[in-house]
């Protein structure tokens, strides 16, 4: 990773400190109670060209990431791709441990085998929770020892209220993070992979003859969306991190706690369009 990353993203997190101390509720758009559980929301917005804060409401209250948390599996398996430690066509072992998972899930079966390739789009378009205990276990040997490894980048990223128990995101009372983190950790996924980040705009895929289609419902239907991630569990609600690109400007946008799937993608348009607007009022000097 390139120190220049650490840096813009390090500007990103000091930007946040200083905005979410003062942060007020926008108006419009970003009423919470319409969209979210009220114990539950937070959301951000970033303009990740220039690490300014654009909004942020409870970005730092401590939230369940659900999988959300695979931003962070998708992180540390590019990073091996690019230290070619491993390539898009290497088959990952299934255990009995990844086969067993709850859905979201491709039906692995202990013994089977999915190519890297084949597990990330899956993991991207829908959430597949074997496929990625498979990933967590090639990378980590173990996925507790995998989870270390996760909480060891979080750590470097300056993710400071963030705690990984699995690879996954299923439910577990002590894996938590924040909106804020979950930007920081974005913005890594964008400006460290450009190449790999491509995964995250896949609009479906086709496993064992069925076709499968994303859980973002952003792609192909809000102008310029290319990623990242959705992810909910009941402690959590409906979550989505988006990001978008208009006119040379790229924006983060975290959404947590949304009541229902539509809702959460609703509050997402809201945010990114308003975002957009505050840029084009506001042009960056």
């Amino acid at each position: 990773m390139a120190m220049g990353s650490i840096k813009s993203a390090g500007a990103i997190a000091a930007a946040l400190l200083v905005f979410v101390a003062t942060e007020a509720e926008a108006k419009g758009a970003h009423r919470p109670r319409r969209f979210t559980d009220p114990d539950l929301d937070a959301a951000l917005v970033i303009n990740a060209s220039t690490s300014a804060v654009l909004y942020a409401r409870n970005a730092g209250a401590l939230r369940h990431p659900a999988s959300l948390t695979k931003m962070m599996t998708l992180y540390l398996l590019f990073e091996r791709l690019r230290q070619h430690k491993i390539a898009l066509t290497t088959e990952l072992p299934v255990s009995a441990n990844a086969a067993k998972q709850p859905r979201a899930h491709l039906r692995l079966h202990a013994g089977d085998t999915i190519t890297v390739g084949t597990a990330i789009e899956s993991v991207v378009v829908c959430s597949a929770n074997d496929a990625t205990v498979a990933i967590a276990e090639a990378l980590g040997g173990s996925e507790q020892h995998f989870t270390a490894l996760m909480n060891r980048k979080a750590k470097l990223f300056g993710m400071t209220k963030t705690v990984f128990h699995n690879a996954t995101g299923l439910p577990d009372d002590a894996q938590v993070t924040t909106a804020q983190d979950l930007g920081i950790l974005a913005w890594h996924l964008i400006y460290d992979f450009p190449d790999y980040f491509a995964y995250f705009r896949t609009a479906h895929m086709t496993w064992r003859g069925e076709d499968i289609n994303t859980h973002d419902m952003l792609i192909g239907n809000y102008k310029g969306a290319d990623g990242i991630k959705t992810g909910y569990i009941d402690s959590s609600g409906y979550n989505l991190v988006s990001t978008a690109q208009r006119d040379g400007t790229r924006l983060i946008a975290v959404l947590m706690g949304g009541l229902t799937a539509d809702r959460r993608d609703e509050a997402m348009v809201d945010l990114l369009d308003d975002g957009f607007a505050s840029v084009k009022q506001k042009p960056h000097k």
